[in-house]
Order: structure tokens, then C-alpha cells, then sequence
């Protein structure tokens, strides 16, 4: 009967074995997906920063170009005796 109960036990502990084992496998998985999907989006924001970046860029050098033009405008007024001041 001993036997018995130690083969019961036995059994017990390899179909545990094979579920945790089997388990693990899958989170490993699991895991590996998971980070492929978090570089994806890493790499995304990065994208959607740099495009950001180079929006703010351009609003700069059309500002410049702009008060470039008012400048000139102005100091043409100036030189005709066309402005206000």
C-alpha cells in the first residue's frame, strides 16, 4: 500500500512538473510578445517625437522669415515716409 501511495505521489509530482513547465513556456512566450509589441511602440513614439520636432522647426524658420519681411516692410515705409510714427 505504501508503494501505492508513493506511485500516487509520484504521478502527482510529474503532472505538476509538466503544468509548471508548460506554464512557463507560455509566459516565456507571452513575454517575447510583449516586448516585440513595446519596442514597436517605443519606435512609434520616437517617430511621432521626432515628426513633432521637425513641425517645431519649420514654425521657428517661418517666424523668422516673417519678421524678416515685417522688418523690411517697415523700414521701406520708413524710407517712402508711409508709416504712422
Amino acid at each position: 500500500m505504501t508503494a501505492d501511495v508513493d506511485n500516487l505521489v509520484l504521478e502527482h509530482l510529474r503532472l505538476l512538473r509538466s503544468d509548471i513547465k508548460e506554464m512557463r513556456t507560455e509566459m516565456q512566450s507571452g513575454f517575447h510578445d510583449l516586448k516585440d509589441r513595446m519596442a514597436r511602440l517605443e519606435t512609434a513614439m520616437l517617430r511621432v517625437k521626432r515628426d513633432a520636432l521637425g513641425a517645431e522647426e519649420s514654425v521657428a524658420f517661418q517666424q523668422v522669415a516673417h519678421d524678416r519681411l515685417v522688418e523690411r516692410i517697415e523700414r521701406i515705409e520708413r524710407r517712402l515716409e508711409l508709416s504712422d510714427s
